[in-house]
């Protein structure tokens, strides 16, 4: 079966989730930004945390945890890259390696760029990926410490997943980026019907996250830099695809 995922409100704008297997009763916290909301959210639905998964080193991400694991002992994952900037980790993990609740078994990619050392975490038979602070709904992270490259290459790594994958991102910035895609492909009916959809969402009070990576694939502009219609709106037309992304991330950064 798959995992049931339950998305978490923390702090201003910032998002934690469990993950949980009925079967086997394990439940797995990616992220942990805040404890009040995620201890409330453990004993709202009785889920025994037996694991913390950590995308990066962020205080965003990870602010909550000590006040979580005292009163949940469980075992923490995080990247091998990042474990000296983490907390104290009882498993490293690098691309390629494994992760486990209960039967589903996920899949850990380096999505370095925001940080250097950020993970994703895949969950093919959910389908699900954590991807904090890189694929975010609408956008992508700043590249604070890696490089444009870089970002670009992870983010063509989650753009091939399965289409049907759900994304859970770290963060409620959905409605700005709608703002700003809006200015790199004007004329894109499922963009302006997706906006429209998110006005909606937040005027009622509804998160944004998760989205698919299908809706992700269809109007998110850092997805789509080798579309030969934002090319031409950039006048970048016939541009290598890194080099697309990097003027969009760069005038996101303006924006």
């Amino acid at each position: 079966m798959p995992l049931e995922i339950l998305t978490i409100p923390c702090l201003s704008d910032n998002y934690a989730f469990l993950a949980h297997d009925a079967a086997s009763g394990e439940t797995a916290l990616i992220d942990a930004p805040e404890a009040a909301p995620i201890l409330a959210a453990l004993a709202d639905t009785g889920w025994r945390l037996t694991q913390v998964l950590l995308t990066h080193h962020h205080w965003d991400h990870v602010e909550g945890l000590a006040e979580i694991l005292a009163a949940h002992p469980a075992k923490v994952t995080g990247a091998a890259a990042d474990a000296h900037r983490l907390p104290p980790l009882g498993a490293q993990v690098s691309e390629g390696d494994c992760v486990q609740i209960g039967a589903e078994t996920g899949q850990v990619i380096d999505v370095s760029g925001h940080t250097v050392g950020h993970i994703a975490y895949f969950f093919p038979d959910t389908p699900a990926v954590f991807t904090a602070d890189s694929l975010m709904a609408l956008g992508c992270g700043r590249v604070f410490e890696g490089t444009m490259a870089q970002m670009w290459a992870s983010l063509s790594k989650l753009a091939a997943l399965p289409p049907e994958t759900v994304v859970y991102s770290g963060h409620e910035y959905t409605q700005a980026n709608g703002r700003f895609a809006a200015t790199i492909d004007p004329d894109n009916p499922a963009l302006q019907q997706r906006i429209r959809a998110i006005a909606a969402a937040r005027e009622a009070g509804r998160p944004t996250v998760p989205s698919t990576l299908e809706l992700e694939l269809a109007t998110n502009p850092f997805l789509r830099a080798a579309d030969a219609r934002i090319q031409a709106n950039l006048g970048m037309t016939g541009a290598d695809a890194a080099d697309v992304f990097a003027e969009i991330r760069a005038r996101k950064d303006r924006f």
